[in-house]
């Protein structure tokens, strides 16, 4: 984390604490909403091409971390953000159709993720 202390940053960054408690909350969302369409779709009841997005956010998701802790690199993490952004609207859209009620359970990710999305473009851009 010192890293990521010493790095400029907009004053308008969230608090640390802030930030956790945002995925605190989004956790059990994602877990239950990506679940259920995981288990549709493996049964059958809904187009695989539905869970294509969610896995692919997941990966996305789950890769953040190490990318922008671990390696360091701010434009490698940006592009994985965009990617995550993006496939949040991508899953909303694709879901839609079949569960309107998991598709708008993303609006607090998409929501957030805007935030962070913004966050992490303007940190890179105030570092390179």
């Amino acid at each position: 984390m010192a890293w990521y202390n010493a790095l400029e940053k907009p004053s308008w960054t969230p608090e640390p604490a802030f930030i956790g408690l945002m995925w605190q909350i989004l956790y059990p969302i994602i877990l239950v909403t990506f679940g259920y369409v995981f288990v549709q779709a493996i049964r059958g009841k809904l187009p695989r091409y539905v869970a294509l997005p969610f896995a692919i956010n997941l990966v996305a998701n789950l890769i953040f971390t190490p990318i922008q802790f671990g390696l360091r690199n701010l434009p490698l993490a940006t592009l994985d953000i965009l990617l995550v952004w993006g496939t949040i609207v991508w899953m909303m859209v694709a879901v839609w159709r079949y569960s309107r009620v998991i598709a708008l359970a993303q609006i607090p990710y998409l929501g957030w993720v805007s935030v962070a999305t913004v966050l992490q473009i303007a940190i890179t851009v105030m570092n390179l």
